[in-house]
């Protein structure tokens, strides 16, 4: 059997979330069951994360093995013949037959988004955080602040719901705050993330934006290992997982990475 790496894009607003779940409509499923039709045997897909409910992508990568002589183009041709319009595979490749797309990313790239006009569409209403007024945010203040949360943390206070059982430590490479126009874009680059940790550093950042958090509490709210300490968690639609970045030999080894998988 080959070994297939898609990199899809999706509008996750009418699913729960990337992950197959029994009786839900899920990006897996849909993807699965297109992938079955095209294949005519079942395939379970792998991908870089797991994305929540409501959340979109702009780069999910994900990997399965098939069994057919179509190349990987025509594969992805067809399948979008086959999906619903908010899900699209952008490109298909073959893969190393050890490459594993959760085990192999090395780091991803999430981005927030935050509509400061007071003008609101309800056409991009699912694709942003509407400030509730029109507000200016400090972005200098932002910045600052995202300076703090770059490194190797205990992201226990940027941590959702604790079922997840995993160790809290995670890897910032970078925070990014950018004015686009009418929005603020935040982007996070870490090699991976806890539960709804995404969408609480962007809330956290938006109060240091409007003054209720001042960029020296970073350390303090890091330390206390307290989510109650930290900011608000931003509603899904605003949260685009945009990059997966792998090692240029990721899958020519069994080298994987130790690294547990969240959702976000």
């Amino acid at each position: 059997m080959r070994n297939i790496k898609l990199t899809v894009e999706y509008d996750g607003t009418s699913y729960s979330g990337w992950q197959r779940q029994p009786g839900l409509p899920t990006v897996q499923g849909e993807l699965e069951k297109a992938l079955l039709r095209i294949s005519g045997h079942s395939v379970d897909l792998m991908a870089a994360g797991r994305t929540d409910a409501g959340v979109h992508a702009l780069g999910q990568v994900c990997n399965f093995r098939i069994t057919t002589r179509l190349t990987p183009p025509e594969i992805a041709r067809i399948a979008n013949q086959l999906l619903p319009g908010d899900i699209r595979v952008v490109k298909a490749i073959g893969a190393p037959d050890a490459f594993h797309a959760t085990y192999h990313a090395a780091s991803k790239i999430y981005r927030y988004v935050i509509r400061t006009a007071s003008e609101k569409s309800v056409f991009d209403r699912l694709y942003h955080h509407s400030l509730k007024r029109a507000r200016p945010l400090d972005l200098a203040a932002m910045r600052r602040a995202a300076l703090r949360l770059k490194g190797t943390h205990d992201f226990r206070s940027f941590q959702g719901q604790t079922i997840y059982k995993r160790d809290p430590v995670r890897t910032i490479l970078g925070v990014k705050v950018v004015r686009k126009g009418p929005e603020v874009h935040l982007e996070f680059h870490g090699k991976s993330f806890l539960y709804q940790m995404v969408r609480i550093l962007a809330g956290t950042l938006i109060y240091v934006g409007l003054g209720k958090i001042k960029p020296d509490d970073i350390p303090v709210i890091l330390a206390a290992k307290d989510r109650r300490k930290a900011g608000p968690t931003l509603p899904p639609g605003g949260l685009f997982l945009v990059k997966v970045f792998y090692p240029k030999d990721a899958g020519k080894s069994r080298r994987v990475s130790k690294i547990e998988e969240g959702i976000e």
